[in-house]
This record gives C-alpha cells, sequence and structure tokens, in this order.
C-alpha cells in the first residue's frame, strides 16, 4: 500500500480508504463488516471514513468497534456532520452547537478520544461560515479533533473558507471529499485548481460510480440480483436504478483496456482517480474481504498516456467532464 500526504499537511493516508456509507451498520452484517475492516488493515489501509448519519450512528459503532483492538496511532479516523441527527430544529447543519454535540456523540459511538478528521458532510447557507468555522477551530484547539475538512462543497464555498481561516488565524482546511470518477469529473474544473493552489487533498468518494465502473451493469441486460442499483434503498444516487444505456455500452469500452492495463475494471478506475497528484486517497466501500483484496492491488498503480487517451475516448470525456459539475 502506497500512503500520500492530506494535501499540504503532514498526516499521510493511504491511497486506498474504506468507506462505511450504505454498507456497514445498515445493508452489511456486523460480523461481515468486520471481517473487511481486519482485511483492510492487513493490506496496510490505514484511512476510514463514516458519518455520523450512516445507519443513524450505527455505521460509527460497527467501525469504531472493528479498529479499537488496533493502536489508536496506526490509523486515520474520518466522520462527518450535516445531516438531521433528530427531529428538533437544532438536530442537523452546521451550527455551533449541533457541531459541538455531534462531535460529542460522534467520539461516544467511535469508542475513541479524539477525530482524526472531522468534515462538514455539506455546505450549510443558513449558518454563517465563520460560525462553523470557530466551532471547528475550538474543536481542534481541545484536542477532539485533529483536521478539519469539508464534503462536496463547490469551489466559491471553499474559497470562502480558506479566506475566513486566514484571516482569523483559524485551524485550516486540509481536505475535501468529493463525488468524482471516470463519469463524473466535474471537480476539475473549479474545485481541484483551487485544492491545488491552498493545498487541499481529496479523498474522492463513488470513485467506482456506485458500482458501474466494475462492469457489472451491462447494456440490454437486467440489473444484477442484490445489486446496489437494484435495490431501492441503496440507488438514490444511481437515477433509481435506470441506468443510461449509451453509459453502460461506454464502460463496457473499457474491459480491453484494463486488460491491456493488466488491471481490473476497478483497479482501472481507482488507478485514474489517483493519476491526480492532489487526490489523496480514493474511498471504496465493500461488503466482502475479497472486495478489498481487489481493490487495494490499484495502490501504486500508474497509467501512461496511451492508456489514459483511450479512456477518454471510450467515455466519451467532454460529457463526463460536465457531470456533476460545480
Amino acid at each position: 500500500m502506497n500512503y500520500r500526504h492530506l494535501g499540504k499537511y503532514g498526516i499521510m493516508v493511504s491511497e486506498i480508504g474504506l468507506g462505511s456509507w450504505l454498507t456497514y451498520g445498515g445493508a452489511t452484517e456486523n460480523e461481515t463488516a468486520t471481517l473487511c475492516i481486519e482485511k483492510a488493515y492487513d493490506l496496510g489501509i490505514n484511512f476510514y471514513d463514516t458519518a455520523n448519519v450512516y445507519a443513524r450512528g450505527l455505521s460509527e459503532e460497527v467501525v469504531g468497534k472493528a479498529l479499537r483492538s488496533y493502536p489508536r496511532s496506526s490509523y486515520v479516523l474520518a466522520t462527518k456532520v450535516f445531516f438531521p441527527m433528530g427531529d428538533g430544529p437544532n438536530d442537523r447543519g452546521l451550527s455551533r452547537k449541533h457541531l459541538f454535540e455531534q462531535c460529542h456523540e460522534s467520539l461516544k459511538r467511535l469508542g475513541v478520544d479524539y477525530i482524526d478528521l472531522y468534515q462538514c458532510h455539506r455546505y450549510d447557507s443558513e449558518t454563517p461560515l465563520e460560525e462553523t468555522l470557530t466551532a471547528l477551530d475550538d474543536l481542534a484547539r481541545q484536542g477532539k479533533i485533529l483536521y478539519a475538512g469539508v464534503s462536496e462543497w463547490n469551489a466559491a464555498q471553499i474559497g470562502h473558507a480558506v479566506d475566513l481561516v486566514r484571516d482569523r488565524g483559524f485551524h485550516p482546511i486540509v481536505s475535501n471529499q468529493p463525488y468524482y470518477n471516470m463519469l463524473g469529473r466535474g471537480i476539475e474544473s473549479e474545485v481541484l485548481p483551487l485544492c491545488e493552489r491552498e493545498g487541499i487533498g481529496q479523498v474522492v468518494f463513488s470513485p467506482l460510480a456506485q458500482g458501474v465502473l466494475t462492469g457489472k451493469y451491462k447494456p440490454g441486460s437486467p440489473l444484477p440480483e442484490g445489486s446496489r442499483a437494484a435495490d431501492p434503498a441503496q440507488n438514490m444516487f444511481m437515477n433509481g436504478g435506470k441506468l443510461d444505456e449509451q453509459m453502460l455500452t461506454n464502460v463496457q469500452k473499457l474491459l480491453p483496456i484494463a486488460d491491456e492495463a493488466g488491471l481490473t475494471m476497478s483497479q482501472l478506475a481507482l488507478a485514474w482517480c489517483l493519476r491526480q497528484k492532489n487526490v489523496s486517497s480514493v474511498i471504496v466501500g465493500a461488503s466482502k474481504p475479497a472486495q478489498i483484496e481487489v481493490n487495494a492491488l490499484a495502490s501504486g498503480k500508474l497509467l501512461d498516456g496511451d492508456i489514459l487517451a483511450a479512456i477518454d475516448t471510450a467515455l466519451d470525456a467532454q460529457n463526463s467532464a460536465r457531470a456533476r459539475a460545480w
């Protein structure tokens, strides 16, 4: 496993990270989830990402329990805050009240004394940004979080935060967790250049486009039984399981390209994301330990110019570059 700095900062994370969205505490049995985390750790993966809202806290409990047998210094634990955790008017967002209360709850569920990376899961237009950044700075000064990051913020929002942090002398924003993959390249136009300039690292989610880039969804064929696209509880970001036939046809063109590179389809997709120096880690999900073994092998794999050009041609790069643009 190779490791990269989180942006310009000293902390290092594995190129392949393990996430828990829609899996641990939810669709995957706790025993299997623990086996996945143990396999990831054995393979050198040190970056584990979760969120308070995943399975309403159960994901944090599962991840925390599985990691408890390992030295705390040996892994980087990330969680997030923003989405509703209750029915009250203050049970959501990025207010000082919600940040402090949810940070404390996450610490309890994870069973740790501090969170390595505490991320704002979305931007909160109803809370002054300075209030949010002040609260994050106070949590860092209290030793409850070591680093602060954001997720799915656009370039203007990140830039505003950077300016406030610099002006107020707050602890910096060190990372951004965006949607990024071969089929969704929207961050390349504005977010990546800004983050490269400011030293903010990307920890990418959905690098396999919820499994589409593994090639398991075939054009003209029924959705595989048990797949994410076939599950209404999990396909909310996949057009309700109604996948674009042309997109699926284009993805199938990646198979000979992956073969030429000596990689599986998923390894090709992960290595493609990691071609960006500003990408610190790609976060994969796994419901079986064997999936982690395959994906971990993408670390350190370099794609030459011919392979990258072939990928662009196969996927119609101009269209994918517009997908999820900010």
